[in-house]
Parts: C-alpha cells; structure tokens; sequence
C-alpha cells in the first residue's frame, strides 16, 4: 500500500477545501438550532461535482477512483462546518447511488443517476422500520406481485433526506416465509401514488440533515424498478451498507484535524496559573490520544479505500472503518469540550454542535455493538 498522494489529487483535495470553505458554512449555528436544510448548499455541491466523485463519465461523474473520492470527502468535512450536509451527501453517494450503479438496470440509472449526481433528485434509503433496524429479516414492508406491478405496504422509519426526496430506495419481503430469499430491493419515486413522508423529525445532532418517516400504503411500483432481481435484495442491501460503513465518515476524518488544530491553538493561546493550558500533561496528553485516533482511523479508512480501489475483497474492514472512525470522532469531541471547559459548553465555540452531531455515528449504519458483532463473526467468535 502506497498512500503518497498525486500532485492531481493533491490539487483537489485544496480546491475541493477552498470550495466548501466558501460556499457551505452560511449560517450552520442559526440553521442547526432551526433544524434547517439548506437546498442552496447541497445543489452547488452537486454543481462542484461532488456527487459525481465515483460515478462514470456517462452519468456526469469524473469517475475518481475510491482512494481519491475519500481524499476529497476528507477534505469537505475538513472546511464544511455543516456535518448534517456531508452525511446526507454521503448517505445518497454510497447508499443509493453506488447500489444503483452496481444492481440498476441500463434504463434505470440513465434515468435517474445523471439527476442525482447534477443535484436535480435527492435520494434516500429507505430500509430501517420500527421494529426492524439491524434485524434486517424483521422487516415486515410488503411487496405482492400484481400484474406488471409490485404492491407495496409498509412503514420506514429514521430515512435520511426523506422531506426533499425524489428518489426512494425501498427494501421489502415478497414472501416472509422465505427469509433473506424474500427480500427484494425497489426505486419508488416520490410521485407514486400511495407513497408517503412524514414531517420532519427532530434530532438531537446533524439537526441540518433533514430525517422522517415513509409510508407504503398499496404503492404500486413498475416490475422494471426493481435494482438487481426478485429475492436479491439482502445482495443490495450488503452492498450498501459496505460502502456506506467504509466510508460515510471519511469527512469525519476532516472533522477531526479541525478539532484537533483547533484545540492545540485554544491550549497555547489559554493561560491558567500563568502559563499556557498545553503546557499541563492532562491537556496534552488529550492532544496526543486526538492525533493519535485521527491517524489511526485514517489509516483504516484509506486502507479500506486502497482495497476497494485495487478490486480486493472487503470482509470484516468497513465495519472496523466504521467502527474505529465513529469511536475516535465522539472521543474526539468529548476531549475537545474537556480541554476548552466552560468555553467548549458554550453554543458559540461550536464544540457542542460537533459533539452532538458525532454521536449519532456510533448508531446509524449499524451501531458500535453490531461492528463488534461483525468482526467477532469473521474471527469465528
């Protein structure tokens, strides 16, 4: 593994950091406290080409390969202040767009893959229910073969980017009976009669990326918008969700170095018994385990990155991404609102908005327990 970058990768990871810093952080603290989606920013990312990173030429994309994608969405969390912003980018990137390139049909992604990479659809995967989270087999959304249509009935719950929408990736049983064989992954479009969204639901963190409910009431769906075939949803289903804990978080690795870089400048510039803070073991010693976590999680990031771009198979390494990045992030920000104390309670320091965003990776896309669970499977525990 060699991760010396290219001069060209270089140059967008800076291009892609000098975009964000002057396009995407308007108003994030007046819109986090509003739980406010701001449309503007998420079209010029599309414009810019972020969502096109991995997608081929003929759907808009520039085809970059995994390594440097991740590089570029390092670099957007790393100058992008608006976290529910870069996870809903990420969420539509590797969890619709990536299932939709791999399983789609021909007409299927030439009809919706060149909307969402230019900005003009919004996509959402609509899998987790009440009862059914990581249980995948729990699921009990419908689909009953009528005709030339799939009738769909169901609730889905916590579906990120839902409210603006266009494009929902759906996963239900055509037989309960038959366990994973049953499951069957569709694209409904949010015209669809009988499809439905909640109102916004109110997070405690990423407050910025809009979340609700989704309800199937005898939806009917073409035949020909199923991704992949009949009873192979659980395929489009793990293919999602490898992507998605691989690299969801890469712009938490950007997250991390501005924490980091802002907590070694706050413990040099406060004074406390007439010397700086860093000067202190406790503040230091924080500083050290902050850099420490944020090599190590990129490290596996880009090692599952490399692996990806190179064609090899990835078995337990996105969860243990996923795991090690989420871990190191909360720590990360609790270490941070430690070392700035009172400041790092206070709403304008921002150090509370990063801790209250990076909670939430400890549970979506599987939580921590479930990685664990993962992992200890492949070590035949």
């Amino acid at each position: 593994m060699d991760f010396r970058w290219t001069d060209e990768q270089l140059a967008l990871r800076d291009t892609v950091a000098n975009f964000a810093r002057q396009e995407l952080n308007v108003r994030v603290p007046e819109r986090d406290r509003q739980g406010q989606f701001r449309c503007e920013s998420w079209k010029s990312c599309a414009e810019f080409g972020i969502l096109g990173l991995p997608m081929p030429q003929r759907y808009g994309g520039t085809a970059e390969d995994i390594a440097t994608v991740v590089l570029a969405m390092e670099a957007l969390g790393y100058a992008c202040k608006d976290n529910g912003l870069t996870f809903g980018l990420g969420a539509q990137m590797w969890s619709v767009q990536m299932p939709l390139l791999i399983f789609g049909s021909d007409a299927l992604k030439d009809q919706f893959l060149p909307r969402l990479v230019k900005g003009d659809l919004i996509g959402a995967h609509a899998v987790t229910e009440p009862a059914a989270g990581s249980d995948l087999f729990s699921l009990k959304t419908t689909a009953v073969r009528d005709g030339a249509d799939y009738v769909l009935n169901g609730q889905k719950t916590f579906i990120t980017n839902a409210p603006c929408a266009g494009l929902f990736l759906v996963l239900a049983s055509i037989d309960r009976s038959r366990g994973a064989a049953g499951l069957t992954a569709f694209l409904l479009e949010r015209d669809f009669p009988g499809l439905s969204v909640s109102g916004h639901l109110e997070k405690m963190g990423l407050r910025t990326s809009p979340m609700a409910e989704v309800f199937l009431s005898d939806c009917r769906v073409p035949a020909d918008h199923i991704l992949g075939r009949e009873g192979g949803g659980s395929a489009v289903f793990n293919a999602a969700m490898e992507w998605e804990r691989a690299f969801i978080l890469a712009p938490a690795l950007g997250s991390m170095q501005r924490i980091f870089e802002q907590c070694v400048e706050y413990s040099r510039l406060r004074q406390q018994f007439g010397r700086p803070i860093a000067k202190n073991d406790a503040v230091a010693s924080k500083i050290v385990e902050m850099q420490l976590r944020l090599d190590s999680a990129r490290m596996l990031t880009y090692r599952t990155a490399w692996m990806k771009s190179v064609g090899r198979r990835l078995l337990h390494e996105p969860s243990q991404t996923k795991l090690c990045v989420s871990e190191a992030l909360v720590s990360t920000c609790l270490d941070a609102m430690q070392i700035h104390g009172g400041n790092g309670y206070m709403v304008d320091f921002g150090i509370e908005r990063e801790l209250r965003d990076a909670l939430a990776s400890k549970i979506y896309s599987g939580t921590s327990e479930i990685q664990m669970r993962v992992i200890a499977s492949y070590l035949g525990l």
